[in-house]
């Protein structure tokens, strides 16, 4: 296989990278090289996804049998359109990284793929949505790329939809804050039920899934783990036993958090007390050979890797993650 990957050198776009490589396909990059350092035995071009010149200097590198999208992220839907214009010509299959968001019920009803998705348009730019707050705008953005990508490529487009993606090398800084928390010990403000679904997966799992899909197509495809399969006492423990930390969760229901002006998602991640956010379905995926393995493996390949030398793509979101100490302290003196 030779393949493309929109992006290609950090965290998702890495694995991708790495997968691909240890399949021995030949790999092409296509990114600016100012976020972290292509992988060796990859063929990088740079270019910027907004210059339709820097575009078609890429399309006359091709042709490739598929092109992997993970970097599409920041940009507006139109701005999708007109780079799968430039490379329709040149590559087969294109798999195109999205987003639960994209759904007009998340986080708030459970989701299968035949649930609605937002009406955007794939020409629509970066305002479209956003005077209806930060998730829709979102939402809108994502469902406007997918109408941009299957507009141009049609049945030889395959949209996948993960929720939460956490592993080593994480810029959002979800996972990587628990794993400093419960290294540091004490007592630790738990939120919401001990039994709690979660459902987060490993960026390598969606990796190789993306790639499986290079190779046959499908979709469109939730990307979540089994429903029922891991909770949120789990993960915390399992993060206490991988720091070696010395810690006491203290658990504090949803509405006694947001009585204290806990910020959902965000302050202690993961936490949301939608009734949709972990409640989507993977089925489709899983049976047509996603594998998510284990968390605990998840946790402990991330804690290796935080003491590993390497560090995460600097991202502004990482400092939105992690609830101030002393804000903590308060609020587990007023749970004694």
């Amino acid at each position: 296989m030779r393949i493309l990957l929109l992006g290609g050198s950090w965290f998702l776009g890495r694995a991708v990278a790495e997968n691909a490589l240890a399949r021995g396909w030949s790999v092409t990059t296509f990114n600016r090289g100012r976020s972290a350092p292509d992988l060796p035995g990859v063929q990088a071009v740079r270019g910027d996804r907004t210059s339709r010149d820097d575009l078609e200097r890429l399309a006359r590198s091709g042709p490739w049998d598929a092109v992997v999208d993970t970097s599409a992220s920041e940009l507006a839907p139109h701005q999708v359109f007109a780079g799968t214009s430039v490379l329709e010509s040149v590559v087969d299959q294109y798999v195109y990284v999205s987003t639960v968001n994209a759904y007009t019920g998340w986080p708030h009803e459970p989701l299968t793929e035949q649930s609605p998705t937002y009406p955007a348009p794939p020409d629509a730019d970066r305002e479209y949505g956003i005077a209806e707050g930060v998730t829709v705008h979102y939402g809108k953005q994502k469902a406007g790329a997918e109408a941009a990508v299957r507009n141009v490529f049609g049945d030889r487009a395959t949209v996948l939809r993960p929720g939460v993606i956490l592993g080593p090398g994480e810029y959002v800084g979800r996972l990587p804050w628990w794993l400093r928390r419960t290294e540091r010990g004490g007592r630790i403000l738990a939120p919401g039920r001990p039994e709690q679904p979660i459902q987060p997966v490993d960026v390598r799992d969606v990796a190789a899934f993306a790639l499986d899909t290079a190779e046959k197509g499908g979709g469109p495809f939730n990307l979540a783990a089994p429903q029922g399969r891991d909770t949120m006492a789990a993960f915390l423990t399992t993060c206490l036993e991988v720091t070696g930390g010395q810690g006491e969760l203290v658990w504090a229901d949803d509405h006694f958090l947001a009585g204290h002006g806990v910020r959902e998602w965000t302050e202690l991640p993961l936490w949301r007390t939608s009734a949709g956010a972990w409640a989507v379905d993977a089925s489709l995926a899983l049976d047509a050979g996603f594998v998510c393995r284990p968390l605990r493996e998840t946790v402990r390949d991330t804690w290796e890797w935080l003491h590993g030398g390497e560090r995460p793509v600097a991202h502004p979101r990482w400092d939105d993650h992690g609830i101030d100490p002393e804000k903590e302290a308060r609020i587990l003196t007023s749970l004694v």
